[in-house]
């Protein structure tokens, strides 16, 4: 319970709760762990629970009216993976374990009258809600206005703060190239040359399933170059 209690706290989710309404909260949640690689839902299917990670990171896509899966964005410790708009008819995007992940589940029935019984968890849902289309307008922005290194460096750092893991010589960010490049709006020969000129310069360590950042700070400066 303990262990829990101090997730929550860290938890947009639950922002401005008390101790004992988190406690009363939790207590109707179970705890579940999703092997790596495990779809949590797929796009299309009900929303039936609400689930809020303990460890490991999850990877949001999307299928293209051609079949192509697109990644969307990451979800890590704290956050509600599938945080759904009330009018949804189902989930907006599929979920994949990056890793294995802990979590604690709520039924959707249960969450119903934990919404009604607490309504700043209501509130909260509607504050992330509006940070994520912040988010994915600032993003559109980029795709518009900025060359493609910022792009990345921008999407490089934004991901730190939320799925970043302490790694070999920096900060972990467990995502492809090809993935990346969907994120930033670009072609993956683009993202491995920027990239490899990045190690070149001790910026960054690519490796085959991700990418270590050797000082975010100096990652920072890219935003301030005019390069392609």
């Amino acid at each position: 319970m303990a262990e829990h209690l101090v997730l929550m706290a860290g938890s947009a989710l639950f922002a401005g709760l008390e101790e004992k309404e988190c406690g009363e909260i939790v207590s109707c949640a179970r705890a579940r762990t999703f092997a790596r690689d495990e779809l949590l839902f797929t796009q299309g299917q009900p929303v039936r629970s609400l689930i809020v990670l303990q460890s490991g990171s999850v990877k949001h896509t999307q299928l293209s009216s051609g079949g192509n899966e697109v990644l969307l964005w990451m979800s890590g410790i704290g956050d509600a993976v599938n945080l759904e708009p009330e009018s949804a008819g189902g989930h907006t995007c599929s979920a994949r374990a990056v890793e294995r992940c802990r979590a604690l589940v709520w039924e959707y029935s249960r969450l119903q009258s934990l919404l009604t019984q607490f309504p700043q968890i209501r509130r909260n849902i509607s504050l992330i809600l509006a940070g994520r289309l912040h988010e994915l307008e600032e993003r559109f922005r980029e795709m518009a206005t900025e060359k493609v290194a910022k792009r990345l460096a921008l999407t490089l750092l934004r991901l730190l703060k939320r799925v970043g893991k302490p790694g070999r010589g920096g900060m972990e960010i467990s995502l492809t190239r090809e993935e990346l490049a969907q994120m930033t709006g670009t072609t993956l020969f683009t993202i491995s040359r920027i990239l490899s000129g990045w190690a070149e310069k001790g910026l960054v360590q690519p490796r085959r399933q991700g990418v270590v950042i050797n000082e975010p700070a100096k990652l920072e400066n890219i935003l301030n170059y005019d390069e392609d």
